[in-house]
């Protein structure tokens, strides 16, 4: 099509299609010529109910497929839009999202609807720039797209002119459409490694600590480091832990794995860290969660770390070694360099019998019929149920901690995918998972809390025939903040319920409202057969739990404090 001038809906919709975008998510209205086209060539178009349900569907298409996940938004709804970018932020995810943006002659006018977007997006993105013409978006949208997948993988978003964009769709491109290297990258694109001499530097400071242990994170998943990380936790002798980002990248129940340490932890995960001289992070940043507040480990603790934005070295620990790379690529050397030295495995015992104390202690409450029903004993079922090859997606707040202490994973074939701090986020990125994962099934534990924010994304499900199963722990209210609210009450006059409790709502007889299976679950024995029935379907079924609001989640493990 070299020197033939098409529109810039074409180009765009021809461009996506061409290089493997199978899906985009959007809210009316914007793009619709653009929509139009893309439907013709076989890309799926899914409507949302708001403009973030879009955004975290487009997020966990991306955690899934490893290809950016696109979203659209009109000018109006271009601040919905950047609100719903946060996780996709916060998760290291490859998002890019396109708006409306009424061209410079309205600017500064009180134009309808329009308030200024750089701002917002300025937050959320690695990259947000104003497309002003048709024959901007080749070279913008390639820009947008190599921000997005590149370094560490974060959300990008282009501001069409024309409030639905119409501008830019009704302009020109003389471009020709095709295949586009800047557009088929997948994660993780590029795998650099540091020089051999940075390598031996942190082999030898490896060998030399008879105490390590590995906690590993989202880039340390995306970037498939799995069986790496596994190999150099055998050669040292190191438990290894993980963020919630990183959950399931090793079996759970390997005689390594220690859980996720931080404020999200059980206790093991914990006191393992904290017991250790020198902790290797594998593409996981320092943040306050996975430290609980560096505390865990103390900052004094010697630190090497592995990441491929040189920014996070040392960002949090003074005394670190930092190596620039992916994190397969680099443990991958990493390994070469060590070899197999001869190790004190004391340290890696006390941990693994540590983790088996703290499983024995908690057994009890896996496998428990009392009703309400423990969010454990739901724990215990859904690792049973998940497929050999399932996705399961929680939500933040005790829907992460309960799923990432609790849920077991095989580490090879099932994957994980958290919110990294918006409630509600689950269930609308569920099925952005499930539009990436064809045949895996998807599982989506929400709380009742949560599901609140975008329930009307089941009819989205319906109308599309996207098939989750939407587990809802319903225990009529915000279940991880409820012994706070009533201590803080007291004695104080008024209703402390109305601080953090609803409901009763029967989510099951909801689903059926909008015209899909619902299975109301009130004893623990009718858990089992309930996921049963869901996973067997391939449309969505809400599988309403009713557990206890009392009942806690796993408590993380902190350091005695001294005078």
């Amino acid at each position: 099509m070299s020197g033939t001038e098409i529109s810039g809906a074409e180009w765009l919709a021809r461009s996506l299609a061409a290089n493997g975008t199978t899906h985009v998510f959007f809210i009316d209205a914007v793009l619709r010529r653009t929509l139009i086209e893309l439907g013709t060539l076989g890309v799926t178009r899914v409507l949302a109910h708001a403009e973030k349900s879009a955004a975290y569907m487009a997020d966990g298409f991306a955690r899934i497929s490893g290809r950016p996940g696109i979203c659209f938004a009109q000018s109006v709804g271009a601040a919905n839009l950047a609100a719903g970018l946060q996780d996709a932020w916060l998760g290291y995810s490859p998002v890019i999202a396109l708006t409306g943006r009424e061209p410079p002659h309205y600017h500064h006018r009180n134009t309808y609807q329009e308030i200024p977007h750089r701002s917002l997006y300025a937050s959320v993105t690695k990259f947000s720039a104003d497309v002003a013409e048709a024959a901007d978006l080749p070279r913008l949208l390639r820009q947008a797209w190599r921000e997005a997948m590149t370094g560490s993988p974060r959300p990008a978003h282009l501001d069409l002119y024309g409030r639905s964009a119409a501008v830019v769709e009704t302009g020109m491109v003389s471009e020709p459409v095709g295949v586009d290297p800047a557009l088929q990258l997948t994660m993780p694109p590029y795998r650099p490694t540091p020089s051999d001499v940075e390598i031996e530097r942190a082999a030898a400071k490896l060998r030399a600590a008879s105490r390590i242990v590995i906690v590993a994170g989202t880039g340390a998943a995306a970037s498939g480091a799995g069986p790496e990380l596994l190999a150099l936790g055998e050669a040292l002798a190191a438990p290894i832990g993980t963020s919630l980002g990183g959950r399931g990248i090793i079996p759970t129940r390997h005689r390594l794995s220690i859980g996720c340490p931080g404020n999200y932890a059980a206790p093991p995960a914990n006191q393992i860290v904290h017991e250790a001289d020198l902790v290797l992070f594998v593409g996981c940043h320092t943040g306050d969660q996975v430290t609980h507040t560096w505390r865990i480990p103390p900052l004094q603790t010697q630190v090497v770390q592995i990441d491929i934005d040189p920014l996070e070295l040392g960002r949090s620990y003074p005394h670190t070694l930092g190596l620039m790379g992916d994190p397969k690529a680099t443990l991958a050397k990493l390994n070469a360099a060590i070899g197999r030295p001869a190790r004190d495995a004391s340290f890696a015992d006390r941990a693994a019998s540590i983790v088996a104390a703290w499983r024995e202690e908690r057994a009890a409450r896996l496998s428990s019929n009392a009703a309400p029903i423990l969010p454990d004993r739901l724990c215990a079922e859904i690792t049973r149920a998940l497929p050999e090859d399932g996705i399961l997606v929680a939500d933040t707040g005790y829907s992460g901690i309960w799923t990432s202490t609790l849920i077991e994973l095989n580490g090879t074939t099932q994957t994980y995918l958290r919110a990294a701090g918006s409630l509600g986020w689950s269930f609308p990125a569920a099925l952005g998972a499930k539009c990436a994962a064809g045949k895996r099934k998807v599982i989506c534990w929400s709380g009742d809390g949560a599901i609140y924010y975008h329930l009307t994304e089941l009819e989205t499900a319906r109308r599309r025939g996207i098939g989750v199963v939407l587990v809802i722990n319903n225990n009529s209210g915000f279940g991880q903040g409820w012994p706070n609210m009533q201590r803080q009450q007291g004695n104080k006059p008024g209703d402390v319920s109305e601080l953090g409790r609803f409901g009763p709502t029967n989510f099951a007889d909801v689903a059926r409202v909008f015209g899909l299976r619902g299975i109301r679950v009130d004893e623990p024995s009718q858990i089992a057969p309930a996921l049963q029935e869901a996973l067997a379907s391939d449309e969505t079924v809400v599988v309403d739990v009713n557990t206890d609001i009392d009942a806690r989640a796993p408590e993380p493990w902190l350091p005695v404090a001294t005078a």
